[in-house]
């Protein structure tokens, strides 16, 4: 039982990751139905700002490398958010507008050039070798019963579940929110009824984009060593986590993104560790069989 629980947190820590990068893809997907395979390195991104900004921190302001405080991690996450949302504003609006028009598979060949830009350009700025991530709060073990875990992973849950009740409130419970919808369910009579449109889905880019910034600075927390290629596999799994969930669903997103990091707590617990990165394609083939609609998506059939 004690083992259960223990892979159980871990799981619940790794998928909270997970389901914010997953928020990205699925609301993305949700309004253009474009795959945004350049996302995960956004998260990426939103790593090294917090690395660059946490060793300026520490350095100017504490005296001390290495070490920070949660007022300065807090500006450093805010920074990061920003950074990344901009970034996700010129990506919508440079290489993914002009094509909207376009065949889809247009869109799809330039969301991997964007991938690829992104990854290269990050070896030729920061670098091709790993980098440890600086230490914005001090950890600290914690048992609970038998359960060994850290401030981290604590902060991570409650993070997490912050970010996702206040996007949940922006989809469901503002203006933007009502309109983001509209423009999912019917884009061209969106547009007739006076919605803007094009504000609409660079706001939709903006958010996926603080949002994945978020999941950069948490896995950054977690997982301290980083490097220009790091957005690959943990945003190959968000992908996964969103169709798993049913892509385009918010909700299910975050089921999804907690599943696959379960899973995989579970998977590397046991005697197949060595597949633990597998699992999570061994789940898409699944769900793209039995059901690929995801766990909480609709099946709609397209006109041809």
């Amino acid at each position: 039982m004690q083992e259960f629980l223990q892979n159980l947190l871990n799981g619940i820590a790794a998928g909270s990751i997970y389901a914010l990068i997953a928020l990205g893809y699925t609301m993305v997907y949700g309004i253009l139905k474009l795959i945004n395979f350049a996302h995960g390195d956004v998260f990426m991104i939103g790593s090294f700002v917090g690395f660059y900004a946490g060793g300026w921190f520490a350095k100017h302001l504490h005296n001390q490398p290495g070490s920070s405080s949660p007022a300065s991690a807090a500006v450093i996450l805010l920074l990061s958010m920003i950074v990344c949302g901009a970034l996700g504003y010129i990506n919508e609006r440079v290489a993914y507008r002009p094509l909207r028009n376009a065949p889809r598979i247009a869109s799809l060949i330039t969301a991997i050039g964007v991938s690829f830009l992104l990854e290269y350009g990050g070896q030729f700025v920061f670098g091709p070798d790993p980098k440890f991530f600086p230490t914005l709060i001090e950890k600290h073990i914690i048992k609970i019963g038998g359960v060994v875990t850290t401030n981290y992973q604590l902060i991570v849950l409650a993070v997490a579940v912050v970010f996702m009740a206040i996007l949940q409130y922006i989809v469901y419970g503002t203006k933007f929110g009502r309109a983001m919808r509209a423009v999912s369910f019917n884009f061209e009579t969106a547009s007739l009824m006076g919605i803007p449109t094009d504000r609409v889905i660079s706001t939709t880019f903006v958010i996926g984009s603080m949002l994945a910034a978020v999941a950069g600075i948490l896995f950054g927390l977690s997982y301290p060593k980083i490097d220009p290629l790091m957005g690959v596999m943990p945003g190959l799994k968000a992908f996964v986590a969103a169709v798993l969930g049913g892509i385009g669903n918010v909700p299910g997103a975050v089921v999804g993104g907690l599943l696959i990091g379960v899973i995989e707590a579970f998977v590397g617990g046991s005697r197949f560790s060595n597949y633990r990165d597998a699992i999570a394609f061994v789940i898409l083939i699944v769900i793209l069989l039995f059901r690929p609609s995801g766990l909480f998506g609709k099946y709609q059939p397209e006109k041809v």
